[in-house]
């Protein structure tokens, strides 16, 4: 079996009209096995002020208490992932929706911020590569949540970082975060290839800056921890294997 892509997808491509289903359609046209890691923030903000509850944040971060964590489990582990399953089976694609919880998939200890308590809030540390790859090898795609398992309880947990984790437990070629554009742009071309140091640089300069600015930083920090390469792309740039690459210095792109 080929080295599988971690493609990270968030809550505001979810909320795109139209993008489930070609997400759902460029996987089953993928020669690739692909694991579906994915966010919902913005729902689960919604679902909270449906239900009385004011969403709080520390650093962009936000704080999760027992009932708070309660609704990132209902949005995620049900209304999500389940929508996301539905459309993939819908488009041909054998999937199933797991949870950081299932079998222990993925294991979190409590994030600790200096500025606050964020609650039940945690960080990914190890995954159950086995468990994915199996199903890989069944032809199965596995769409996952990020709530994850701590030694007393459930943490809600960033899903880029669950991504990473993911992404070394299984050996994975890339990970793959999706944004609206094919890639980081500077003068409206796509830049094939970013290292920390151009990446930097072109920050300081301002050519990365709004929604992308947290990407690269993101993909910086999963290539610093290991991840041999992130990609950020869209839909299309997944299909024609098209996008910025963020590699470690003096790496070339592993294609």
């Amino acid at each position: 079996m080929q080295q599988p892509i971690v493609l990270k997808i968030g809550g505001h491509e979810l909320d795109q009209h139209g993008f489930i289903e070609e997400l759902a359609q460029t996987v089953a046209q993928s020669t690739t096995p692909i694991i579906i890691v994915h966010g919902g923030g913005k729902e689960i903000s919604q679902m909270q002020q449906l239900l009385g509850i004011t969403p709080q944040y520390i650093d962009g971060l936000r704080v999760s208490d027992e009932k708070s964590l309660g609704v990132a489990e209902m949005v995620l582990c049900g209304i999500v992932n389940t929508r996301i399953v539905r459309t993939m089976q819908l488009n041909g694609v054998e999937a199933q929706g797991l949870n950081g919880m299932d079998r222990g998939l993925i294991s979190a200890k409590k994030l600790n911020h200096p500025k606050g308590d964020l609650g039940r809030v945690g960080e990914a540390y190890a995954a159950r590569g086995d468990i994915l790859l199996q199903l890989l090898e069944q032809g199965v795609t596995p769409i996952i949540a990020p709530i994850c398992l701590g030694d007393d309880g459930a943490f809600n947990v960033n899903a880029d970082h669950v991504a990473g984790v993911i992404a070394k437990a299984v050996n994975a070629q890339k990970v793959v975060f999706t944004t609206n554009v094919q890639g980081v742009l500077q003068n409206d071309q796509v830049i094939p290839e970013l290292t920390p140091s151009v990446a930097k640089k072109l920050i300081a300069d301002e050519v990365i800056f709004g929604g992308m600015l947290p990407k690269v930083q993101t993909a910086q920090k999963l290539v610093a921890s290991g991840v041999p390469q992130v990609m950020i792309t869209n839909l299309k740039g997944i299909q024609q294997n098209f996008g910025t690459a963020i590699v470690p210095e003096n790496q070339p792109i592993l294609v």
